[in-house]
């Protein structure tokens, strides 16, 4: 007899073998699964009851009286709140000072995060969300104007009608109303309600509610079907249209107990006209009817009969927030419902009634917004309705007319819209159509960061520094207008007159005014930046109505993203890919516009551009990752310059740091900064016209700190390359040394062949800014591709 109990019961226990320990960490995972399931059943349980998703009709006119601004609100009130729930933030343009509404940055789609600080880059703004509209606060704000007017006069009454080239973020903007209707809708600020009617059954009835037996509690408040379990309900009818569950009660007395509690709550607004006289729908109507009847006349009893439910806005299912493309069809139907067989449980006093549902775009948006994309793509007969529609507030259908109670937003392309204008029924559209203008970006920052949010995160390779900027910069240029100088003043006219299309872009970017003017001339010139913006608002052929869209640039950097000739989205290989775009001139209009003097519409000539910024930003880069020259130098030497030149224009002294003795200002010094800053004569004029520079900067940014840096970025940059000038042929020689030791590591991934040809000093030295660069962004191969194509270009004849 075998006496070894290892293993058995009451012996020493057996190793446990591999499988053994596989199954017991499957069934600990799957208690844990389950566990995690019965907390987040919990939850949901938790959250539906604090969501107060079903409610009696007694129920929700308690809710309804504790807050009647909330729970009353028309389709215009609700889209207006919800722009005030997500709040504003003011942005600085050079033009002017922005509202931006929050919402159209999505801030629920992500973790919270700081707000951008004044001077972070443009992408920083829109937290990474390629969802989010970027720029456009004149045309944010002008949505939220019409919409504050929507309210004033009681309803949605006109089609808001977006109108401008293709790319120009319209559907981008409606799209964001939508989502944040979605979210707004999830929040106890945005809860909407509606209502159903249920039926209880025979057996629920027998010596029930009104019969005078014992009842289960069936309802919270015991005198409504709302809350029965589903064994105890025939039929539950569903209603399509949203009326506001307060539609039950009759009009006269519905509009003196509105208003009294709209009082008691303070309300500064009076109730909106669809709440005071908005009537139940057709079905609706014929279901409250044969209750009225079959009770005797009871609102008490009818109303027991009412399951008011919060519902969600989703622009999946099409509740609230639904979006139509141009079909030739429509918006909205009916269909006979009596022949359903769920219903027939139903009241005989309803089983004998004909029942129509109606349906199509504008029932499922009812109460939220309804887009309609490329509204002029349709034949004019597929919108005529909309006409009377928006005037009237009511859809006419074959068996019934229908309360609308809808916001519209339209997009439409410029060419559909200048057809549509010739046509002979456009006046009486017109009254009906409010037109925002939505132009592309002018602002190469803005346009930078579209890039920077929708492409950059997508491309499976590494993006070099100035990919983005440089296909921004040349697609902001093919939008730049040539001004017209007769509609400014005397003393701004001959100043935007000469302003060439680079100019104007650098303008509308940092507020840079063009050096070649004196600084009397670049005062008045920033002064008119906002008139140089606006020019042409009031203009058919608006600044933004032509040029490259950021379509078309979005898919040249996937392309670029792509080039065997370049391992990273590199900035040469955009330039090759916008060379290869302007060959196309079949195929755009904007290449087909006739070259303008001050270089406007002129292709070529913006890639030349693009392409001498490219080179002047790398060299700068270059210079600085040299180390040859320390950068803080520069700013301290200015200050030091501006210190002096302000003791000598009140002709004062200046203590000396190191003797303590008070003594004239540094002539000399002040002569030598000068030079390097180009001032050959009037040095008096120059000195005084600095001063009043940093007293009118004082004056328009009162309260902060005076940086020379930030006032006079333009004379610091001429004294940093003033600088380098001298050491241009040490920063060249770095550079060819920066090539070789990158050619021979790309050579051979794990040999350092030909690095012999290299100094010590030389090898040391280019390492060095070799990390210098890659702090700045880049990596080996587009370092080698920059440091290349500036050889090339600049540095050919300073190192042969």
């Amino acid at each position: 007899m075998n006496n070894d109990t290892s293993g058995c019961r009451g012996g020493q226990p057996s190793e446990v073998g591999p499988s053994q320990t596989v199954q017991g960490s499957a069934a600990e995972r799957a208690r844990k699964a389950l566990s995690e399931l019965d907390a987040i059943a919990s939850s949901m349980a938790r959250r539906f009851n604090e969501e107060q998703r079903v409610l009696s009709f007694q129920q929700y006119l308690e809710l309804f009286a504790s807050n009647p601004v909330r729970f009353g609100r028309d389709a215009a009130r609700y889209v207006r709140d919800m722009f005030d729930h997500f709040g504003t933030r003011t942005i600085k343009k050079p033009w002017g000072e922005l509202t931006r509404f929050q919402l159209f940055d999505l801030p629920w789609e992500l973790p919270a995060t700081e707000p951008a600080q004044q001077g972070a880059p443009a992408a920083a703004s829109y937290h990474g969300r390629d969802f989010a509209l970027i720029g456009h606060e004149e045309l944010q704000a002008e949505v939220y104007r019409v919409l504050c007017n929507f309210v004033r006069e009681g309803r949605a009454n006109r089609l808001v009608l977006m109108h401008g080239p293709n790319g120009s973020a319209k559907s981008t903007l409606a799209a964001c109303i939508l989502r944040a209707l979605e979210h707004y809708s999830t929040l106890d600020e945005g809860a909407v309600y509606r209502f159903h009617w249920v039926f209880p059954s025979r057996k629920t009835m027998r010596g029930s509610i009104g019969f005078g037996g014992d009842v289960k509690a069936s309802a919270a408040d015991g005198t409504s079907y709302a809350h029965l379990e589903d064994d105890q309900i025939d039929a539950r009818l569903v209603i399509e249209l949203r009326d506001h569950p307060l539609f039950l009660l009759p009009v006269r007395e519905r509009r003196a107990l509105i208003l009294k509690l709209y009082e008691d709550a303070g309300a500064t607004e009076p109730p909106p006209e669809w709440l005071m006289s908005g009537k139940l729908s057709h079905k609706n109507q014929q279901v409250f009817e044969a209750l009225l009847v079959a009770s005797g006349g009871s609102l008490v009893e009818t109303l027991r009969h009412v399951q008011v439910e919060r519902y969600f806005i989703s622009r999946r299912y099409r509740v609230g927030a639904v979006t139509i493309g141009p079909e030739l069809s429509v918006d909205a139907g009916e269909r006979q419902i009596t022949a359903d067989r769920s219903l027939a449980s139903l009241p005989t006093s309803l089983q004998a009634t004909t029942l129509f549902e109606a349906h199509g775009e504008l029932i499922e948006a009812a109460g939220g917004v309804l887009e309609f994309s490329d509204l002029l793509k349709r034949p004019l007969d597929a919108f005529r309705y909309l006409q009377l529609t928006l005037e009237t507030g009511e859809v006419s259908l074959p068996q019934q007319t229908v309360q609308t109670n809808v916001v519209m937003i339209g997009s439409a392309n410029d060419v559909h819209l200048n057809a549509f204008r010739e046509h002979p029924e456009f006046p009486s559209f017109r009254g009906r159509f409010e037109l925002l203008r939505a132009p592309y970006l002018r602002s190469y920052p803005d346009e930078q960061a579209i890039y920077d949010t929708q492409i950059v995160p997508f491309v499976t390779r590494h993006v070099a520094p100035h990919a983005t900027r440089v296909a921004a910069q040349f697609a902001v240029l093919t939008r730049m207008r040539q001004p017209e100088a007769k509609r400014y003043p005397d003393a701004l006219a001959p100043l935007v007159s000469s302003l060439t299309a680079v100019e104007k872009m650098e303008l509308f970017a940092t507020g840079t005014a063009p050096e070649r003017f004196d600084a009397e001339a670049q005062k008045v010139l920033r002064a008119g930046i906002e008139a140089i913006y606006h020019e042409s608002d009031a203009s058919v052929d608006f600044e933004g109505r032509l040029g490259v869209s950021p379509r078309e640039v979005r898919t040249l950097l996937l392309d670029a993203a792509q080039s065997e000739d370049h391992a990273c989205l590199s900035p040469f290989a955009v330039l090759s890919e916008l060379d290869a775009l302007c060959k196309r001139q079949a195929e755009y209009d904007w290449l087909k516009e006739k070259q303008l003097a001050g270089g406007y519409h002129d292709h070529r000539l913006f890639r030349e551009v693009v392409r001498t910024r490219l080179l002047d930003t790398t060299e700068e880069e270059m210079r600085t990752a040299s180390g040859l020259v320390d950068e803080t130098r520069y700013a301290e030497l200015f200050d030091r310059y501006v210190s002096h030149v302000g003791v000598w224009v009140k002709g004062e002294k200046i203590r000396n740091a190191h003797t303590g003795d008070f003594e004239n200002p540094d002539e000399r010094m002040m002569r030598e900064v000068e030079a390097l800053l180009g001032v050959r004569t009037k040095h008096d004029d120059h000195r005084r016209g600095l001063i009043s520079a940093i007293a009118a900067w004082a004056i328009d940014h009162p309260g902060q700190k005076i940086v020379n840096a930030v006032v006079f970025p333009q004379q610091i940059r001429k004294l940093r390359e003033a600088v380098f000038t001298e050491r241009r042929k040490g920063v060249a020689l770095l550079v060819r040394d920066l090539v070789a030791l990158l050619r021979d590591a790309q050579s051979d991934g794990k040999s350092e062949k030909g690095w012999g040809e290299l100094r010590e000093e030389e090898r040391r030295n280019a390492t060095r800014a070799l990390e210098r660069l890659r702090g700045m962004g880049y990596c080996d191969r587009c370092a080698l591709d920059a440091a290349s194509a500036l050889l090339r270009a600049r540095f050919a004849e300073l190192v042969t």
